[in-house]
């Protein structure tokens, strides 16, 4: 509990020992002092509502009159002009048990986004000639090496030079289990080592880091309100001098027209005021939000404000990418298939596959393409650089090398039938390597993406949800696209896009949504921001690490799990419930009350429950939203 909080209850406890000591008073010694009561209420009165006339009266001074501290100290402060101490008392300190909460919920709701927070690093352990230096991580310049001990959290984006070790990854991801890191592993700052001492080449200054982005999303959160926000903003600015300008009219003309006892009538238009207090709107509408937001990024879900939030609560159609989303974006062997084997033992074929392959790798060993590190991580051996005498790449179409005396060459389709080899097309699902060996056709390798453990899941969950469509765009074959789409549960495909084409088709499926419907892309972040740009809530696949899918899209999904996707969604329209039930209730109650307070057929006892009962409960309902 903060300083502030502890004050305040302090101020509370005070002002209930007092109030407890005027009601004995006010029924002992009323009659013997009859200024007794009024003194003692007056006590318990300015001891728990002392703050709030003093924000009363500076808020006029600075014109800002009409909001809940003005109110509260006109119904109050009227209650005693009319002789209703113990009720004056009793408002005043029963608001101040409501502002406690109220405190307290939002206190409880940004420790939330503050946990998020931890991940900034408070300092890097440079090497620097031949000792260690402890600096501060915006010292620490790219290409200098830091060493991180057990414990320690890492500072900054790079690459372990140096030790094998456990990451802790859960304030970024939201996942309790951990990452295993050795020699050549990508690490990003705010990871915590748990085991190995590592060494770490410095990639990325400090500023440009991937704990300074999402520190910087975190933070600007919540400048970005949801519509239901900036309605509520409105309504307390128009409804706060309405409800003053009714109490006062209800105080006046009755009896004035009525000929009616003017103590009655102000007594009504003071419960008025007092049940007329919007805290219950105007504190829980954003703070269901704010938790909401929370509540994601403890799941490893950072959304960049709440009306994203809010428009996640609206999805009709879901286009997703399929390199990078559905699948791992990494591509392995699957298939290895020798040309021209006649029937025999297993034995021969075994020896067929790994001589295809062996010389395959070799071939492709001096090329940097995806497809060529697969190879060679199936191969599994040292590449012997003496074996091989000459290599080239063709850009688009594969490598030729002489290996061992004889010319390898290995590629696509189109790169046989310019080396003038004779081959058919092989029947696979996924891409393709043909490989000869002078002039000899040897056979094919399939290599394919690997579909993500839960995108059948996650898809099955978007169904489930009521996503009205769900659509694949991508640039890969179509033949590959559609045995993905048909083992993940998508029906709609389009494939060998281009990224102008992928723009179009959003385009077309931007028509088949209704007017309040919203569209969401989503994508690994890292060539789709013109389709990003265009949809209307982009969310980035795998952010951990990407600096691009953190600049680009609307939501960022911090590891490579699409079912978040669905969670997502879930966790937004489960905190529109919250908000739409907090509307309905405080406005709802709220009426009834000012209706029976007009009538004279509440008594200020009741306002006050129509006032901080109501802000109480909202409140504890819209804490709901900080579950994940």
């Amino acid at each position: 509990m903060t300083k502030k909080l502890k004050k305040r209850l302090t101020r509370i406890i005070c002002g209930m020992v007092l109030f407890a000591a005027a009601l004995f008073v006010d029924r002992t010694w009323g009659t013997v002092w009859p200024n007794a009561p009024l003194a003692a209420f007056l006590a318990a009165f300015l001891v728990s509502g002392g703050d709030v006339i003093k924000k009363a009266a500076m808020n006029i001074t600075q014109g800002q009159i009409f909001d809940e501290n003005f109110l509260m100290t006109i119904a109050t402060t009227g209650a005693f002009l009319v002789g209703e101490y113990p009720e004056g008392a009793a408002v005043m300190l029963f608001y101040q048990v409501g502002e406690w909460f109220q405190a307290y919920a939002v206190n409880k709701s940004r420790k939330s986004i503050r946990d998020l927070m931890d991940i900034r690093p408070d300092y890097a352990n440079v090497i620097r000639g031949k000792e260690t230096v402890t600096v501060s991580p915006e010292e620490v310049k790219p290409g200098e090496i830091i060493t991180v001990k057990p414990g320690e959290r890492i500072p900054l984006d790079g690459t372990v030079i140096q030790g094998n070790t456990t990451l802790d990854t859960m304030a970024l991801t939201g996942e309790s289990l951990p990452r295993e890191a050795g020699v050549g592993d990508d690490v990003i700052s705010g990871c915590v080592n748990q085991s190995g001492v590592i060494g770490i080449r410095v990639t990325k200054e400090y500023g440009a880091s991937t704990v300074t982005k999402i520190l910087e999303l975190v933070e600007n959160a919540g400048s970005r309100k949801a519509e239901s926000e900036n309605f509520i903003s409105k309504f307390a600015r128009y409804y706060t001098p309405v409800v003053v300008g009714l109490a006062a009219a209800l105080a006046i003309l009755p009896p004035l027209i009525t000929g009616g006892d003017w103590y009655v009538w102000i007594y009504r238009a003071l419960s008025f005021l007092v049940v007329s207090c919007p805290c219950a709107l105007v504190i829980s509408i954003p703070l269901s939000f704010f938790g909401g937001l929370g509540g994601a990024g403890k799941a490893g879900i950072l959304i960049k404000g709440s009306n994203y939030l809010e428009a996640l609560s609206k999805a009709e159609i879901v286009v997703m990418d399929k390199t990078g989303t559905l699948t791992k974006g990494n591509f392995v062997v699957s298939r290895i298939v020798p040309a021209g084997l006649p029937a025999g033992s297993d034995g021969e074929k075994e020896q067929a596959a790994a001589r295809l392959l062996e010389l395959t790798a070799y071939a492709e060993s001096g090329s940097n393409h995806p497809i060529s590190r697969s190879l060679l991580q199936a191969y599994g051996k040292e590449i012997a650089g003496e074996r091989i005498t000459e290599q080239e790449e063709t850009a688009g179409f594969g490598v030729s090398a002489v290996v061992d005396g004889k010319r390898i060459v290995a590629g696509n389709l189109r790169h046989m039938e310019r080396s003038g080899i004779s081959c058919e097309m092989a029947d696979a699902v996924g891409t393709v390597v043909y490989a000869a060996c002078d002039g000899q056709y040897l056979g094919h390798i399939v290599i394919a993406d690997q579909v993500r453990p839960d995108a059948r899941e996650a898809v099955a969950r978007l169904t489930d949800s009521g996503i009205k469509d769900i659509v694949m765009l991508t640039g890969d074959r179509r033949e590959t696209a559609l045995a993905v789409a048909k083992e993940v549960g998508i029906r709609h495909v389009y494939a060998q896009l281009l990224p102008g084409d992928k723009v179009a088709r959003m385009e077309e499926l931007l028509q088949r949504k209704s007017e309040k419907g919203k569209l969401v892309f989503v994508g690994d972040g890292m060539n789709d921001a013109p389709v990003l740009a265009r949809s209307d809530i982009g969310i980035a696949m795998g952010g951990l690490g990407s600096d691009a899918a953190i600049e680009a899209a609307d939501v960022v999904i911090m590891t490579d799990e699409p079912s978040k996707i669905a969670r997502a969604m879930e966790i937004s329209r489960r905190t529109l419930a919250i908000v739409r039930q907090n509307i309905i209730f405080a406005i709802g109650v709220k009426v009834c009350i000012l209706i029976l307070a007009a009538c004279g057929l509440a008594s200020m006892w009741v306002a006050v429950f129509g006032d901080v009962g109501v802000a109480v409960i909202a409140i504890l309902n819209a804490m709901r939203s900080l579950r994940a």
